[in-house]
């Protein structure tokens, strides 16, 4: 038997998600209903209109769907309701940014050495982040109830993730320079 291609395979992204925010992702409408959701309360009939000047023309009702399964998977929450006639009407948000690009197929090149720069930055502020949280997150994940592997990991991407969007969202300015 020869060996036809052979590639090693080297860790580029971390990509923290869990089973039912991916299972809810796996479908465009809901992931059109994230962006579509992003700093807007917006009700149902309002969410199929945007769908609708989009092309997307589906039911109410699957919309409606969709939103438990984002719901369920906690990446969209009721933030209103109102009762009008009778009626509860429910308006939905949620506190989640989906940038869905495609990098440009020179990425690697051309920012790699952006990329060691910021590694090295970021590797000091990691650590630092991990002294302090350091206790928590191994209690945590030395629970009996977590036997997950890299579970660490996860907790300082979440930490990083969350920082990193409360940058962007209060310092817009900053990719403005």
């Amino acid at each position: 038997m020869s060996t036809l291609l052979q590639k090693e395979i080297k860790i580029n992204k971390t990509l923290a998600t869990n089973i039912e925010q991916a299972k809810a992702l796996d479908d465009y409408a809901r992931i059109r209903i994230l962006q579509i959701l992003y700093h807007k309360q917006l009700s149902t009939e309002q969410i199929v209109e945007e769908l609708h000047k989009e092309g997307y023309k589906k039911a109410t009702t699957t919309i409606r769907h969709h939103l438990d399964v984002l719901k369920d998977a906690g990446l969209v929450e009721i933030v209103k309701m109102e009762e009008i006639r009778g009626a509860v009407l429910k308006y939905y948000g949620t506190t989640v940014k989906v940038l869905g690009h495609k990098l440009p197929p020179n990425f690697e090149t051309e920012f790699s050495k952006t990329i060691t720069e910021a590694s090295v930055r970021l590797e000091k502020i990691m650590k630092n982040i991990a002294q302090s949280a350091g206790t928590k997150m191994k209690k945590k994940s030395s629970a009996k109830n977590n036997p997950e592997p890299h579970y660490e990991e996860y907790i300082l991407v979440e930490i990083m993730n969350r920082a990193m969007t409360r940058v962007f969202e209060e310092n817009n300015s900053i990719l403005q320079k």
